[in-house]
C-alpha cells in the first residue's frame, strides 16, 4: 500500500468512526427521548386512572388468572404479567410488546394483597395479589425511529463518499510537495551529483526534511572530496618508492656485473623502500579506519601508556645514541588505549627522526597532558598551519624517510578522544614541542 493510499484510508476511517459515533448517539438520544415521553404518559395514567380513563387502555390481572375487563385480549397476558400478578416479581417495569402486528408500550405494576382498586363509582380491596397493566400505542414512535435509521444510513453513506473524495484531493495536495522532494532526491541518486541542494522552503516538517537532507549531502560531498584527495595523495606518495623499486629491480637484473658492495647497497635500498611502502600502507589503513577502533573504551592510567611507548621508542633511539628523559605523574583518562598508544608512538618516532645523534628528547605526562619535546630544528612558523595535514612534509623533512601521515594520525586520534594537540618550540631543547591535552578523570 502506498503512502497516499494510507493517508486516504486513514481519512476515510476517521470519518467513518466519527459518522458512526454521531449516528449512534443521534439514534440513542432520539429513541430515549421518545421512549421517555411515552413512559411518562403511562406513569401519569397509572397515577390518575379516573382522569385518564378511556385515553390509556389498561386491565387488571388477578393471581388466579382472572382478567378485568373480561374482553381484554388473552394474548396480552404472558408469563411476565402472570409473574407480577402472582407476586413473584415486585415493583413495576416498562417494556415494548407486539400485539395485532403493532408495537405497544406497556407498564406492568405489581399490586400486593389489600390494594384498593377504583371500579366505576366504587372501590374494592384486592383479596389476592394482582398486576395492573397500562398500554399505549408505540407504533408511531417505532416508525419514526426506523425512518431516522434510514436517514442516518443515507447521511452516513454520503458523508463517507464525501470523505473519500476529500481524502483523495487532500492527500494529493498534501503529498505533492513530498513528491517533489522525492523526485529531487531520486534525481540526485541517479546523477550522483552531491553538489546539488534542495530548496529548503518553509519552516515546517518538509522544510526540516530538506534541510536535514542538505546537511547529509554536504557531509557526503565532504567525505567524497576527502576520499578523492586521500587517493590522489596516496598515489602521489606511492609513485616515488615504486619508481625507485622498479629502477633498482632493473639494476638487480644485472647483479653479476655489480661489485659485492654495490649489490649489498642495492639490496639494502630495496629493503628500505619496501619498509617505507609497508609503513605507508599501514598509515593509510589507520587513516581510512577513522574512529572505528577495535579497542574498547576504558578508563586507564595515562602515565602507564606513556611509559610503555617510551620503552619501545628507546630501542630505536639507541641507534642514534639519543637519550629520552621522562617525567611522569599519575593521571587517569577515558578512551581507546590502542589508539592513544599509536598517537604517542608517532610523536616519539617523529622526535627521534629529527633529533640529532647524541642529543636529548624529553617526555612528560600529568593531569591528562602529554608533552614530547626534541632537540631538532623545530617547526618553522610558516609551516605550523600545515603540520597536521595528510602527506604534508616540510622542505627539511623531504629528504628523510616517512609518509607524511604520522602527525595526521595523531590529530585524528586526539580528536576522537575529544582532546587537542598543538605544536610550538621548546624553550630549553630548542626543537619542536608537541602537547596533547586530554580530559582527565
Amino acid at each position: 500500500m502506498t503512502f497516499r493510499s494510507r493517508v486516504i484510508a486513514a481519512t476515510v476511517i476517521a470519518a467513518a468512526l466519527a459518522v458512526v459515533l454521531a449516528s449512534l448517539a443521534s439514534f440513542l438520544t432520539s429513541r430515549n427521548a421518545l421512549t421517555h415521553s411515552v413512559d411518562e404518559s403511562l406513569l401519569q395514567a397509572s397515577q390518575h386512572t379516573e382522569e385518564n380513563f378511556g385515553s390509556t387502555p389498561s386491565f387488571l390481572v388477578l393471581a388466579g388468572g382472572t382478567i378485568s375487563p373480561a374482553n381484554t385480549a388473552v394474548a396480552l397476558v404472558d408469563a411476565t404479567v402472570k409473574a407480577y400478578a402472582k407476586g413473584q416479581v415486585k415493583g413495576d417495569t416498562f417494556r415494548t410488546v407486539q400485539f395485532n402486528n403493532q408495537a405497544w408500550r406497556e407498564l406492568i405494576i405489581g399490586l400486593p394483597v389489600g390494594t384498593v382498586i377504583a371500579s366505576g363509582n366504587s372501590d374494592f380491596s384486592l383479596a389476592t395479589t394482582a398486576a395492573n397493566v397500562y398500554l399505549v400505542p408505540f407504533e408511531g414512535q417505532v416508525t419514526e425511529l426506523r425512518g431516522l435509521v434510514r436517514t442516518l444510513l443515507f447521511v452516513s453513506a454520503g458523508v463517507l463518499l464525501m470523505a473519500l473524495s476529500l481524502g483523495v484531493i487532500l492527500a494529493r495536495a498534501a503529498l505533492h510537495p513530498l513528491e517533489d522532494v522525492t523526485d529531487d532526491i531520486e534525481d540526485i541518486a541517479e546523477t550522483s551529483d552531491m553538489s546539488r541542494r534542495l530548496v529548503e522552503g518553509d519552516v515546517d516538517e518538509l522544510g526540516r526534511l530538506r534541510r536535514v537532507f542538505n546537511r547529509l549531502l554536504g557531509t557526503v560531498e565532504d567525505s567524497q572530496h576527502l576520499q578523492r584527495q586521500l587517493v590522489l595523495d596516496a598515489s602521489h606518495e606511492l609513485r616515488t618508492p615504486l619508481t625507485s623499486l622498479r629502477t633498482n629491480a632493473q639494476v638487480l637484473s644485472r647483479a653479476q656485473q655489480l661489485a659485492p658492495e654495490d649489490l649489498e647497497q642495492l639490496t639494502n635500498d630495496m629493503v628500505t623502500q619496501v619498509d617505507e611502502l609497508a609503513a605507508l600502507v599501514g598509515d593509510l589503513a589507520e587513516l581510512a579506519r577513522g574512529e572505528r577502533s577495535e579497542g574498547p573504551v576504558l578508563q586507564f592510567r595515562l602515565d602507564d601508556v606513556v611509559e610503555e611507548c617510551v620503552e619501545t621508542a628507546r630501542t630505536y633511539a639507541r641507534i642514534k645514541n639519543i637519550i629520552i628523559e621522562v617525567d611522569l605523574e599519575t593521571s587517569m583518562v577515558v578512551g581507546r588505549r590502542d589508539r592513544l598508544v599509536r598517537a604517542i608512538s608517532n610523536l616519539l618516532t617523529n622526535a627521534i627522526k629529527f633529533t640529532p645523534a647524541g642529543s636529548e628528547i624529553r617526555v612528560s605526562s600529568s593531569a591528562g597532558i602529554i608533552t614530547v619535546s626534541d632537540s631538532g630544528p623545530g617547526v618553522a612558523e610558516e609551516d605550523l598551519p600545515f603540520i597536521f595535514n595528510r602527506f604534508w612534509r616540510s622542505p627539511l623533512s623531504r629528504a628523510l624517510p616517512g609518509s607524511g601521515l604520522g602527525l595526521s594520525i595523531v590529530d585524528q586520534v586526539v580528536s576522537e578522544l575529544d582532546g587537542t594537540v598543538v605544536v610550538d618550540r621548546d624553550p630549553q631543547l630548542g626543537g619542536a614541542r608537541f602537547t596533547i591535552t586530554l580530559a582527565s578523570v
